[in-house]
């Protein structure tokens, strides 16, 4: 569905003449748009500059956010310049969006550092170097213009622009205000943040495009209007936008999968991109493990491949669609960790699931224990594979669990390191969880 700005719904009445709204288009990638017609003319007619906002609230981002980071992607390689700004300075506040509290507020030491830690994953999916023509991507962070704000000027220069009945008649807002949870005025001038990194942008970067999750199409019109409303007190906006065109902005739907989940999430938790944080081999599984009916939409998003050979793999049936899950777990892991760590998850993914008794080119889970019971081990940090001792007692019992091939049903099983050769053993956990695991010698 296509939407513009007054939230009047509208199919698509015309035949893209850029090649990226039409690839975003035939992926999945548009819900909404401010002004289908004319950011297409955009698009089509030059290189256009465009920005995704990410608030550095952890050290590392997770699949949740791969719609946005692959739209970029297919963006850039239709022609466009990618900025991808760190909310170094809105990360300070929190995006009420979709929480019934208030964030928890984060220094300037651990926002440095998760500043960096996202870096080092958008370089698997942007070109930050010119390359193969692309224009390269470029990193901002909207602490260096937020932190020079003078409050009394900004209250009165982009305030004034601003009325609550339409802030509170967001959805951002609303939901909190209706469930009567919290709403803290450090909040509530969140959406006025973010329109300025629009107006900033606009300003000194000359970029005309904001693009994000469906969640943030409330912030993201403030900043359209902004613009739009300070080029009418200011003469340089007004040429700005008769040389660059109004600005304009683009959401990508926000995904759940066949089963009603939020994308990016399992029982264990959330999918991160960190190796440290999620071995390549746990992505790997991630995705071969996706739902039959999600397979050609997360083939079409988030993975290269055209969209013609996704629709003759996906032609598959039955037991031959496993392969194509495992296509689609090779490419999305060589994007996100390249493809020799995908290249070991799939051979590792191989022996686990094979039948082999070779199971060395899983990853190590390393347990500082010279002897440990089976009930610890499986509910151990290092492996969970369940959530509590009673659940991981009732498994085990059930004859769910297998040591080295044979099936353990004592949860009090002591497994001594020196039992198991190099110190190694098998550990399977049902038909889909396989660990490695290495004890240490006492």
């Amino acid at each position: 569905m296509w939407v513009d700005s007054g939230g009047m719904s509208a199919e698509p009445t015309f035949t893209p003449r850029s090649s990226a709204l039409a690839a975003l288009a035939e992926r999945g990638f548009i819900e909404q748009m401010s002004d289908a017609e004319a950011l297409d003319r955009q698009l089509a007619e030059r290189s256009v500059t465009f920005y995704i906002g990410y608030d550095p609230t952890a050290r590392s981002l997770h699949a949740g956010s791969l719609v946005c980071i692959m739209g970029m992607r297919l963006m850039q390689r239709h022609g466009h310049h990618p900025l991808v700004l760190m909310g170094g300075g809105t990360a300070r506040i929190g995006d009420p969006t979709g929480r019934n509290e208030m964030r928890r507020l984060l220094d300037e030491e651990q926002l440095v550092r998760n500043i960096e830690g996202i870096g080092k994953q958008f370089a698997r999916f942007l070109a930050f170097t010119p390359e193969n023509g692309l224009v390269p991507a470029e990193m901002v962070n909207n602490g260096d213009w937020l932190g020079a704000i003078r409050y009394l000027d900004f209250l009165r220069d982009v305030g004034s622009h601003f009325t609550i009945n339409r802030m509170i008649a967001a959805k951002t807002y609303r939901d909190r205000l209706d469930n009567e949870q919290p709403l803290s005025f450090l909040e509530f001038n969140y959406q006025l943040l973010q329109a300025y990194d629009f107006l900033h942008l606009y300003r000194e970067r000359a970029c005309t495009l904001q693009m994000g999750g469906g969640d943030q199409w409330g912030n993201m019109i403030a900043g359209v209007e902004l613009v739009r409303r300070m080029a009418s007190v200011d003469p340089a906006d007004g040429e700005r936008i008769e040389r660059l065109g109004p600005a304009q902005c683009l959401t990508f739907p926000l995904l759940t999968t066949a089963d009603g989940n939020k994308m990016g999430k399992t029982a264990k938790g959330a999918v991160w991109l960190d190796p440290e944080l999620l071995p390549p081999f746990d992505y790997y599984q991630y995705w071969v493990n996706v739902d039959d009916r999600d397979v050609r939409k997360m083939l079409l998003m988030f993975t290269d491949l055209a969209v013609a050979e996704v629709d003759e793999l996906c032609k598959a049936e039955g037991a031959a669609l496993r392969d194509v899950k495992a296509k689609l777990a090779y490419e999305a892991t060589a994007i996100a960790h390249g493809p020799e760590e995908a290249e070991r998850a799939r051979v590792a993914a191989v022996q686990a699931f094979g039948g082999s008794d070779d199971w060395s080119a899983l990853p190590a889970i390393e347990l500082p224990h010279a002897e440990i019971a089976l009930i610890d081990l499986v509910v151990d940090p290092g492996v969970q594979a369940f959530a509590s001792k009673r659940q991981a007692r009732q498994r085990i019992e059930d004859g769910a669990v297998k040591v080295d091939g044979e099936v353990v049903r004592d949860p009090a099983r002591v497994l001594d390191a020196t039992q198991f050769g190099e110190g190694t053993l098998r550990l399977q956990v049902g038909k889909k969880q396989r660990y490695r695991v290495v004890l240490a010698r006492g």
